[in-house]
């Protein structure tokens, strides 16, 4: 794009202004450019030399030694990605990207899933929170997971240079509610949130997510347990003698949601068009209460849960025949085809990490402080793209940034 310098340059000035030393404000548009720029080597000899700069040691200083706090940084983020996409259209995609990595000095660095390679692997893993409307991402949330391997030595967390506070054992589902805690108080707006099974999985996710007042779509695994929706909590019948039960059980046992939808009517669904025409799949829904109560044992089948929340069951077979899952908390007045436009609008999440991989795969992250450098500036790059991408799509409005809030955060676009 020509003049991109220049747009480079407009578009940081707020993240500037957060940045507070003059000596910062110099280093950060020559990082960001270098991020951004030609060239395939990302780290910091390789981008210097590219942008004819003799301020390297100013520049790995800034990168790898610079102690600053990033949280202004990562509120004017929040505040640009509200201004460029966020409403009660835009949605909120939770999920994890990896950075496949050799040795152990690497933060976070670990043997775990990759999703990169599509098996366990020695890699870093990142819980990500992206903003999108439309066709346009905006990622707003890159974290660091720390396996146990890594919180449970101290004398390597100390020689990696984590910072204290991020030393304490989290989740990933646990990263992920923090960071919407984040995005909630800058005020930043988005209809549903979306997740794929690996967070939906999680009971004290999706519970999060509804004591939060938000609105959910999660991918879930075939086997999660889920009662019918007209399930009744009632007093067991004592088969021994002895005291009374004190606490209630269900009238019927919780199944597994693939057997809960085995019987269900199944249609064809398009919800957006695509390269190659109208996108298509078969679904089918159901209301149900998902099995995430409090344990209680039910006679003689030992410990189950308890009917939880009202939700949507939702199942997609694929045209190879490979079926998904999901759970949502919509309304029940909501149509099949929203309920199949709303769990598939994830897939920008993944356009999103495959540019920031594509930006990343040569600046590899050894220390703690230096991590949290290099994920705004990431973020800032991509936020930086989707302004450009948005500002030169048809029928696409930049709103301006004195545009009001609204308290549509918590309402289903």
């Amino acid at each position: 794009m020509p003049g991109w310098e220049d747009e480079l340059e407009r578009w940081l000035m707020p993240f500037l202004d957060r940045l507070g030393h003059k000596t910062r404000q110099r280093m950060c548009p020559l990082y960001v450019a270098g991020l951004i720029g030609p060239g395939d080597r990302k780290s910091v000899q390789p981008m210097a030399e590219r942008l004819a700069t003799s301020n390297y040691d100013q520049l790995h200083h800034f990168i790898a030694d610079g102690v600053w706090d990033a949280t202004p940084l990562e509120t004017e983020l929040l505040n640009q990605a509200d201004r460029l996409v966020g409403g009660s259209d835009a949605v909120l995609v939770i999920d994890d990207t990896s950075l496949p990595k050799k040795g152990e000095r690497s933060v976070g660095v670990a043997a775990q899933y990759a999703s990169a390679l599509g098996k366990t692997a020695n890699c870093q893993t990142l819980v990500s929170l992206t903003l999108a409307r439309g066709e346009v991402p905006v990622m707003v949330a890159l974290r660091l997971f720390l396996p146990d391997s890594w919180t449970g030595d101290v004398s390597r967390l100390k020689r990696a240079r984590v910072p204290v506070e991020h030393r304490t054992p989290r989740s990933k589902p646990e990263i992920a509610l923090a960071e919407i805690d984040r995005a909630m108080a800058a005020n930043m707006r988005f209809g549903c949130v979306l997740a794929d099974a690996g967070y939906g999985l999680s009971a004290p996710f999706r519970q999060g997510l509804t004591e939060r007042g938000l609105t959910w779509a999660v991918g879930i695994p075939r086997h999660q347990k889920v009662y019918p929706v007209d399930v009744k909590l009632i007093w067991p019948i004592t088969k021994v003698r002895g005291k009374p039960r004190k606490h209630h059980v269900p009238d019927i046992l919780s199944i597994a949601a693939e057997q809960m939808l085995a019987s269900a009517k199944w249609k064809t669904v398009s919800w957006r068009s695509g390269t190659k025409g109208r996108l298509k799949a078969r679904f089918a829904a159901l209301r149900v209460r998902t099995a995430d109560g409090p344990p209680q044992r039910i006679w003689e089948k030992g410990q189950q849960h308890l009917p939880g929340d009202e939700a949507w069951l939702i199942g997609e077979q694929r045209a190879s025949g490979e079926k998904k899952y999901y759970l949502a908390n919509l309304s029940a007045a909501t149509d099949l085809r929203t309920l199949a436009a709303t769990i598939k609008a994830r897939w920008i999440c993944e356009q999103a990490h495959q540019q920031l991989k594509g930006k990343r795969r040569s600046r590899p992250i050894r220390k703690g402080l230096a991590w949290g450098l290099q994920s705004v500036d990431q973020r800032v790059c991509k936020s930086l793209a989707a302004g450009m991408e948005a500002a030169t799509t048809e029928n696409y409005e930049v709103r301006p940034n004195d545009q009001g809030r609204s308290s549509s955060i918590r309402d289903c676009g």
